[in-house]
């Protein structure tokens, strides 16, 4: 709710989002054209209704319907990309050298490290596992 105004960073968490659904699919979860999204909604709001049920007014079910609604609308313009994303970035790692693929790794997490300095809080793993992970 905090980005809810900021569109790219909604659309970021949109996109993890998306990722975390495929990965469920792929689980054994619902199929691509089974998201359950309306019926999400509704538990959603009932839910915030019924914890919320002095401070929950029409503002609030307004505001929320219009976050889930954007929500949705970019979680349903996603559906099926993870997985063709998957194939293409598998298809480009596969060509690459052993050298290629080191380059690779080392700018993956200098970038990311650059980006999100915290993260390296949750990399205390000797370099060899930093390798698996990135692979």
């Amino acid at each position: 709710v905090e980005n809810a105004a900021n569109t790219q960073r909604l659309q970021e968490e949109c996109d993890v989002l998306s990722l975390r659904l495929a990965q469920c699919r792929g689980k054994g979860g619902s199929q691509q054209g089974d998201m359950e999204l309306q019926r999400f909604r509704a538990v959603m709001l009932a839910s915030l209704r019924s914890l919320l049920p002095q401070d929950w007014s029409s503002t609030h079910e307004t505001a929320w319907v219009w976050l889930w609604e954007s929500i949705e609308q970019r979680l349903r313009a996603e559906v099926g990309k993870p997985a063709s994303h998957e194939r293409a970035l598998e298809g480009f790692i596969v060509g690459l050298t052993e050298g290629e693929k080191g380059q690779l790794r080392q700018g993956l997490f200098q970038r990311f490290l650059a980006v999100a300095p915290q993260g390296q809080n949750f990399f205390k793993q000797s370099t060899t596992r930093l390798h698996f992970i990135a692979d």
